[in-house]
């Protein structure tokens, strides 16, 4: 017979960002082949519905698979994925209630279970030596070349003609003050150019202080069908966070054809390669320097366009989820 694989479907109530991206796209994929238990149950929601509600939804020979960093700590029979340790190792960028959580939560969940998931071999070394981890297996994030490709087309959003992008949420680890700071350095050089910054602040999240400048526009959350053409339009993509479990952003800017600047914080060293302009944190102009040189080197540009297309089709969501169903069948 079969296995019951069941998907813990928590993630289907949130707004996207790149975990939930993470866990979409995979289900998308396996959804004809196993269960995905989801929230809506009498009002019941959230850590709640997971600890308590969904493990009432397996039966003894059921394996269940939590692709968001969480899950129900009574259920052995478990896989778990771990996008980041952030939340262990940097308490002082989240609320102090959503840390102290999983503070408690993770280092419990990750020892019991069956096999943990991660997007990188950075987050993979991190689990395998805090959790004393073998089973520790690298699925990385993907990106759909049929959504983002130079050419993309979405519903109109207003956004200026030049401009430089960020995307992701507004909190502390993505280093938005050194972002802010870098621009205002290099604004006066570049008139035409405004810096445009998608993302949302979140309720898990400590609050971000930074100085804006003129020709900054925030955008807040945007939607899946308007973000492709944001990132196809942009004259150049920069992800300056202090760490990263993958930096999706950055693979899904590859594919639409935008040079990418990264720091060299946790993966996105990793996930960009030689298709990235990688800068160093330490050095507080390096940010400036880096954006610099993207918008004024024509060679560098054109390098950092060709290699990073084919970067990005180097990361396959199919292939990923096809090793998650590999190894929840077998453990």
């Amino acid at each position: 017979m079969p296995r019951d694989i069941v998907v813990n479907g928590r993630f289907l109530a949130r707004r996207v960002t790149g975990v939930e991206r993470y866990a979409h796209e995979i289900t998308k994929i396996l959804k004809s082949r196993c269960r995905i238990e989801t929230t809506r149950f009498n009002g019941v929601a959230g850590h709640a519905w997971e600890q308590l509600i969904l493990p009432t939804k397996l039966n003894r020979d059921s394996i269940l698979w939590s692709p968001a960093n969480s899950g129900p700590l009574i259920v052995r029979n478990q896989a778990l994925t771990i996008h980041d340790l952030s939340a262990l190792e940097h308490p002082e960028w989240f609320a102090g209630t959503y840390s102290a959580w999983y503070r408690l939560l993770l280092p419990m969940l990750a020892r019991r279970a069956l096999a943990i998931f991660v997007p990188s071999n950075y987050v993979k070394e991190k689990v395998t030596a805090r959790f004393s981890m073998t089973n520790v297996i690298v699925t990385p994030n993907g990106v759909d070349t049929k959504i983002f490709h130079p050419a993309a087309r979405g519903n109109a959003i207003e956004f200026p003609k030049k401009y430089i992008l960020f995307v992701g949420s507004i909190q502390p680890r993505k280093n938005l003050a050194g972002l802010m700071r870098a621009w205002h350095e290099v604004k006066d050089e570049f008139n035409d150019t405004w810096l445009v910054v998608a993302g949302a602040a979140g309720g898990v999240f400590r609050s971000v202080k930074f100085s804006s400048d003129e020709r900054v526009r925030f955008l807040g959350y945007v939607p899946d069908e308007s973000l492709s053409a944001l990132y196809a339009n942009a004259e150049l993509f920069v992800l300056p966070s202090f760490d990263e479990g993958f930096g999706l952003p950055a693979l899904e800017a590859m594919a639409c054809g935008t040079p990418v600047v990264v720091s060299n914080g946790g993966a996105l060293p990793e996930v960009a390669g030689e298709a990235g302009f990688i800068f160093d944190l330490s050095a507080l102009d390096n940010l400036s320097q880096a954006i610099q040189e993207c918008l004024t080197n024509k060679n560098l540009r054109a390098a950092l366009i060709e290699k990073g297309s084919a970067r990005a089709k180097q990361f396959s969501w199919q292939a990923s989820a096809e090793l998650i169903w590999k190894t929840l069948n077998e453990i």
